[in-house]
This record gives C-alpha cells, sequence and structure tokens, in this order.
C-alpha cells in the first residue's frame, strides 16, 4: 500500500529536457537521456507520490485514460522496485507505452486526485514520466517479449494504415492466432507517428524497435502501397475475411482567406512529413524555414510541431496566431471543475525555444506578388457558440506581419481516401469520418473502422484505445466469441468534450 501522505513529502516533477539551446540544434528528443539508475529513481519519486485513491479517477475513461491503464498498481510496483511486474501490468491494457509516454497529453494527470488542489499538493502525479519510465526499463532489461499464438485461427485479417490504431489492432489479432496483414502506403510502416510526429517529440528508433517485435510475432506488412491505387480495393473483401480501416482522418482543414494560392503558404503536413523525410535521409525537404519569417496559423498539436521544426531549421522569426483568446493559467474551478479537463494556457516544449503567440487574431489577407511577402491580421474576437457554430468578428485594426513562410494548422476535415472508400462501398458521415456500429462495423458486413478515421482527429491514447476495441470486435466476428479486452466503445467521449458539445 503506497504512503497515502507521500505526496506532501515528494513535490511534483516532469521528467527534466535539455537546455534549449542544445536541443534546438539537433532532432534528438527534447527530454534528457537520464541514466537508468536516474531514471529509475525520478519515477520512483513520483509514483510514491500516488495515493492510491478509493475511485482512481485516473483510468476513468469519462476524464481519464481510454485505456483503462492500471495507473494505481503500477506506481506501486515502480515505488516497491518490482519494474517487471509493472511492466507487464502497463502492457496489459496498452500496447506502446512509449507512444503514449512521450506523445499523450495526459488527461490522467488532469483527472488525478492530487490535481484537485495544486496549490497544496504541488500537482498531479507525474504520470507519463513513470509511464516512459517503466516502458524503457523493459526494453533496456528484456522484458519485452514476443507473444506468439499458440495455434493459428485460419482467419485472415486486412488492416489498411500502420498508425497507432492500426498497429493496436494488427497486435491484438495476431496474437490470439489470426493472420494479419497490414497496408501502408508510404514506404515506411508508422502512419502519423512516423511521418507527422517531429523526432524530437518521438525518436524513430522507438517505432522500428516495436515494429521488430510485430513481425516477430507474426504481422506481416506491406508498404508502398496505397490501396484503392495500387491495389483494387475489392480485392480486400475477396481474399480476407475482415477488413480494417486505420487510415486516419488527415485531410487538411484549409482558410477561406484572400491570397491563399500565393506561394509559400502550405498544410501544416505538407511541411512536416519532408522533413520528417529529410530526418530520416530521404533527401532535403522542398519547404524549408531557414532564414525565413515563418507565420503558423493554428494553437494546437500540430502547430507546436511545425514550431519546433522551424527552430530546428534555423527560422529568423515565427509568430503563432490563434483567433480564441488567451486561456487562464490555471484551472477556473467553476468553469472547469475537476476531474474535468480543464482548458489552461499550455506550453509544448517548443514554445520555450522561441518564437511569439498572439491570440484573438485572424489572418485576413496574405499579400504578395506570386509569393506570400506578409500576412495582413486582425485583432478578432469569437463569438459564443450558436446553433453549434462560433462566429470571428474584427476587433481593431489591422496590421501586417512580414512572412516568407505560412503553415496552416488549423485542424483536420476527416478522411481523404475517396478512392479506397468507394471501392469498398463505405461512405464519410457529415463530419467527414466513417461511421459505425456498436460492433465497430462499418455499413458493409465485414468492413471494420477505428482510430482518427472513426472518431476525428484525436489522441494516440484513444487511437490505441479504438484499435484494441475493433480488434475485439473483428475477433468476435470471426471465431464467435473473444477473449480480447474492449477498452472504448464507438460512441465514447471524454465528459469533457461531451460538456462543451
Amino acid at each position: 500500500m503506497p504512503d497515502p501522505r507521500g505526496f506532501l513529502g515528494m513535490p511534483r516533477s516532469s521528467a527534466p529536457m535539455r537546455p534549449v539551446q542544445e536541443r534546438t540544434a539537433d532532432w534528438s528528443e527534447v527530454y534528457e537521456a537520464l541514466a537508468r539508475g536516474e531514471r529509475k529513481s525520478g519515477a520512483c519519486e513520483q509514483a510514491s507520490r500516488c495515493m492510491d485513491c478509493g475511485i482512481p479517477y485516473c483510468h476513468s475513461e469519462s476524464v481519464g485514460c481510454p485505456l483503462g491503464n492500471l495507473i494505481p498498481e503500477w506506481n506501486d510496483l515502480v515505488r516497491r522496485g518490482d519494474w517487471a511486474l509493472a511492466a507487464d501490468r502497463l502492457h496489459e491494457t496498452n500496447n506502446f507505452p512509449e507512444f503514449t509516454g512521450r506523445l499523450c497529453p495526459a488527461p490522467c494527470e488532469t483527472a488525478c486526485v492530487l490535481a484537485l488542489s495544486e496549490a497544496r499538493t504541488t500537482g498531479s502525479v507525474a504520470i507519463k514520466r513513470v509511464e516512459q519510465a517503466i516502458a524503457d526499463t523493459a526494453w533496456d532489461e528484456g522484458f519485452v517479449v514476443n507473444r506468439i499464438p499458440a495455434e493459428r485461427s485460419g482467419r485472415t485479417v486486412a488492416i489498411v494504415g500502420s498508425g497507432p490504431a492500426g498497429l493496436a489492432a494488427a497486435q491484438q489479432l495476431t496474437r490470439v492466432g489470426h493472420r494479419v496483414t497490414v497496408f501502408e502506403r508510404d514506404d515506411r510502416p508508422g502512419g502519423l507517428l512516423r511521418y507527422g510526429i517531429p523526432d524530437f517529440k518521438l525518436a524513430k528508433s522507438a517505432i522500428d524497435r516495436r515494429l521488430s517485435q510485430l513481425c516477430g510475432e507474426g504481422t506481416r506488412f506491406v508498404t508502398d502501397c496505397d490501396v484503392g491505387l495500387d491495389l483494387d480495393a475489392r480485392e480486400l473483401t475477396a481474399v480476407y475475411d475482415a477488413v480494417i480501416l486505420a487510415i486516419g482522418a488527415g485531410r487538411s482543414r484549409d482558410v477561406d482567406v484572400p491570397g491563399r494560392v500565393l506561394g509559400g503558404i502550405h498544410f501544416a503536413m505538407d511541411y512536416l512529413v519532408p522533413a520528417n523525410r529529410e530526418c530520416a535521409g530521404d533527401g532535403p525537404s522542398p519547404i524549408n524555414a531557414s532564414g525565413k519569417n515563418v507565420v503558423i496559423i493554428g494553437g494546437g498539436d500540430t502547430a507546436a510541431d511545425c514550431l519546433g521544426t522551424v527552430h530546428r531549421q534555423g527560422a529568423a522569426s515565427v509568430t503563432e496566431l490563434n483567433y480564441h483568446e488567451q486561456p487562464p493559467r490555471t484551472r477556473d474551478s467553476a468553469a472547469d471543475p475537476w476531474p474535468l479537463w480543464p482548458l489552461t494556457l499550455r506550453a509544448a516544449p517548443a514554445d520555450a525555444e522561441g518564437g511569439r503567440r498572439e491570440f484573438e487574431v485572424a489572418a485576413q489577407e496574405f499579400v504578395g506578388d506570386g509569393h506570400v511577402r506578409a500576412v495582413k491580421v486582425s485583432p478578432v474576437r469569437v463569438s459564443a457558440k450558436s446553433e453549434g457554430r462560433q462566429t470571428v468578428e474584427r476587433s481593431g485594426e489591422s496590421f501586417e506581419l512580414p512572412c516568407d513562410l505560412v503553415l496552416l494548422a488549423v485542424g483536420f476535415a476527416g478522411v481523404g481516401e475517396s478512392v479506397l472508400l468507394a471501392g469498398l462501398g463505405v461512405e464519410p458521415n457529415l463530419r467527414g469520418v466513417i461511421a459505425c456500429g456498436q460492433d465497430w462495423q462499418t455499413s458493409q458486413s465485414g468492413v471494420f473502422v477505428c482510430g482518427d478515421a472513426h472518431r476525428g482527429a484525436s489522441l494516440v491514447v484513444w487511437a490505441i484505445a479504438e484499435g484494441r476495441s475493433a480488434a475485439r470486435a473483428v475477433d468476435v466476428y470471426l471465431t464467435g466469441a473473444s477473449t480480447l479486452p474492449e477498452p472504448v466503445h464507438p460512441g465514447a467521449l471524454p465528459l469533457g468534450i461531451r460538456r462543451r458539445i
């Protein structure tokens, strides 16, 4: 049993980051590569702050972790030094904790009981730090082993897309004996993890290490295959017993601003993908921020990825434009009562590396002669939602920001693989994503969907949870029963999101 007063003697401490000047000079992860003993001791200290609450909101689907990670259990095991069992407990609910430990914004931490009064507790348990320490220790000390099924079912499954949802579904189904083939249109598996997330957030060696495990267990990967173009989509349903669509929701949302057709204005993913390819040794990116004045439109995770990337490419200046008002630095207990995800000002590591963040401003016009040279910007106010919509109105005089490169990071509008979907007889719904029934099955029998393709652009932890859940549904479809877990159902929404719809 953990010490229920442990948090009183040990403050919250996140994993240490490398100095800004050092980390912006390379593409390595922003967090310090701690020696094994130092990494363990830091995680141990944070784990000792966990009180093993009677009602652990941290792994509640509605406000905490949709995977149902057994956080108090593995916190206690780390505190006691049983790293092997901690790794076992962690992998019991999460196929890829090294991904979530690096990339998830950790709703489990804002739902931690210690987050109820940060002035008295110094904040929640640093759950991500403990999780990543367990995952890295598991690899270092050989706790991660291939789980090869004792017998094969004789059933076959095709999964289109190798992002976190597709990989989770593949691993789950392979482990219960089905023959799984993952089709990926890019030259390397990994999906958004590979080419959307910069190396300074997730070293690609972590992906390769996990892919090696999946291959060792029997999952087959086919790369450079754009299903619908390189392979007739109807062949999948003819050859395989079940198909899972884990194609993401990568259709970028555009802006309706005069001058949009000027050169030098790009969607964020059209910038990040070649930048990641350059890091992988595939040659120089055609879009480079070196020596340029950059404007990033948007304020989410993708904007932060762009920000960190332009810093490392040597931009002369960078400004982020966000039309929303600046959120408060601390939780408003009336508007955002614990344990809901609070609307507070968050800073990514890239924000500490330089640049300006401007709130309540919006681009009114892109100015230039063939190529953008400035953005005309106006102060704006966003009205409250009326009939589900917000309106953005000017509230002041316009001004110009000089720029040579504009990156649009204003979100995603749904799935974009129209040829693939047409071949399968599946249509996106009004939200631009693929609807499914309670069994994760689309309108076409034997064709399932999971991850961002179903939910819309979301968190890596939700993608893994949906992949695991869809895998169970496919197993039931193929065999009539399943021992696989189903951490979420298709209509699940975090309580905070339901409250704001």
